[in-house]
């Protein structure tokens, strides 16, 4: 019991859900900048894209 309580070949796991949990904690934050930015971007390119033959 002992040695199943000191395994920590789990904790991987932890630490990578906990960085899911904080990523998308940022995206909910900054969902409307992030969406200006996505806009602006597909703006340019649709604007300079007519310009490329």
């Amino acid at each position: 019991m002992r040695s199943f309580l000191k395994d920590e070949s789990g904790m991987g796991v932890v630490e990578v859900i906990l960085i899911i949990v904080v990523l998308i904690g940022l995206v909910i934050i900054f969902q409307s900048n992030i969406q200006k930015v996505v806009k602006n971007i597909f703006k340019t390119i649709t604007e300079k894209s007519g310009s490329v033959k």
